[in-house]
């Protein structure tokens, strides 16, 4: 039982709180409908973790860490890891049921999406981390699709490129991790494609991008305007967050620099002073929403 709990990756959902954003903005966290979004999609996460594992589990031997996980290790056997899998994805599709119509066919497509990049998707440089992006896109929509919200397209540009940003940070960690290239293209094929100057790049790019667009949702007041969504509040106010959604990501650049660890999850559930920014920052978000509605 601990290994297939393992198998699921709990440490992971941590990722999946993006899908409470429309609620949480949208001062309607009390509505259980967002938290049923979030289980499915923990659930789905899971489910494409289990399959993923028993496609990688030779790559994964070549791994310093993740030659640990159940499958790379035989503490279960790819069968079972299969099996697993479908099981968690029917039962997130189950308890979709309750939500929207829309909210059960993102859920479905996100899985899909997830095998098609297991299977495909993830061996192909520049790509593979377009569709981690998409993914966690998917999940912000699913979250404001589950309580009938209409997301702006600026929040959710803000969201690809801030997650463009994190995923091409997870591929200098793995170089980091894996100092031998003959490693790190045994591992992940697709860091053959990847040097730590061009991933250097793109994650500077990706960066400045991401902030460009939260400042540019932050202040876009024209109702006119085809991308403009009242969120209900002062949405405007987000902009003196400015200086620690900077800090978080320049200081996230420095540690995937460091080699000390292997992916974003990581990073953000062990540095504190990326913890301390994520609540400040978090804190402020939700003092901001609450105290000015309109």
């Amino acid at each position: 039982m601990r290994d297939i709990i393992r198998l699921m990756r709990p440490h992971e959902w941590i990722k999946n709180v993006l899908v409470l954003a429309g609620p949480v903005f949208a001062a309607r966290l009390a509505d259980p409908r967002g938290a049923i979004a979030f289980v499915a999609f923990c659930l789905v996460s899971s489910a494409g973790y289990a399959i993923n594992d028993v496609l990688d589990r030779e790559a994964d031997e070549a791994h310093p860490e993740k030659r640990d996980r159940p499958i790379a290790s035989g503490a279960v056997s790819p069968r079972l890891g299969v099996v697993f899998g479908i099981v968690l994805l029917a039962l997130s599709l189950a308890i979709t049921i309750v939500l929207p119509r829309a909210v059960t066919w993102i859920v479905l497509g996100y899985f899909i999406l997830m095998i098609v990049y297991s299977v495909d998707l993830k061996h192909r440089a520049i790509i593979d981390v377009i569709v981690i992006a998409i993914g966690f896109v998917l999940r912000a929509i699913a979250g404001s699709k589950s309580i009938d919200l209409v997301v702006s397209p600026w929040l959710m540009v803000c969201t690809f490129t801030l997650c463009l940003f994190l995923g091409f940070g997870k591929r200098r960690c793995e170089l980091s991790t894996l100092s031998d290239r003959g490693d790190a293209t045994a591992h992940r094929p697709t860091l053959m494609r990847y040097t730590p100057e061009l991933l250097n790049h793109l994650t500077s790019v990706a960066a400045g991008i991401a902030i460009v667009t939260f400042l540019i949702y932050t202040l876009d007041h024209n109702p006119q305007s085809p991308a403009f969504v009242d969120p209900g509040f002062r949405k405007d106010y987000l902009l003196y967050t400015l200086p620690l959604v900077a800090y978080g990501l320049f200081r996230y650049a420095m540690l995937v620099e460091s080699g000390r660890f292997t992916g974003p999850t990581q990073i953000i559930l062990k540095d504190f002073g990326l913890i301390v920014t994520g609540i400040l920052w978090a804190a402020a978000a939700v003092a901001i929403t609450l105290l000015t509605r309109t």
